[in-house]
């Protein structure tokens, strides 16, 4: 037999949440701050939706903060999300598309820079989705 000995490593602690069963399949999520919020509910998203609409939400405020100076030009913004899962577990995305939308005047290329970084090197959520496999692909509608 063959002992293995792991040093404990202390690792940062970033984050803490807590989730609660509220009954049959419904769930209460509650952050370290103290915010809670249903998930899974017949009101709110299950869990994988989450997953998808936290990538939305990550690079859409890494959109906000490139636009920085340029917000006071922006009328509106949002993406719209789809995927595709695994048909067999676990049902992770394959495919994420995302539509962005921007109402006003702001340069495309500058989207498309801050966009493009959101992606490569600054949204974590789409990070951790496409670190699993899935695909990305998007599109921008600038809407003057």
């Amino acid at each position: 037999m063959m002992l293995t000995l792991f040093h404990s490593l202390r690792v940062r602690v970033y984050m803490k949440g807590v989730v609660r069963w509220k009954g049959g399949e419904d769930l209460e999520a509650e952050n370290q701050h103290g915010i809670k919020f249903p998930m899974h509910t017949d009101d709110s998203a299950n869990p994988v939706q989450m997953v998808l609409l936290a990538h939305g939400g990550c690079t859409l405020i890494d959109v906000i903060t490139g636009l920085k100076h340029r917000m006071e030009n922006v009328r509106d913004m949002w993406i719209e999300l789809d995927a595709d899962r695994r048909e067999d577990p676990p049902r992770k995305f394959t495919a994420i598309r995302m539509q962005y939308v921007i109402e006003g005047d702001v340069p495309r290329k500058l989207v498309e820079r801050i966009i493009d970084k959101s992606h490569e090197k600054n949204c974590s959520v789409g990070a951790m989705v496409t670190g699993a496999g899935a695909t990305l692909d998007w599109e921008l509608d600038i809407r003057a």
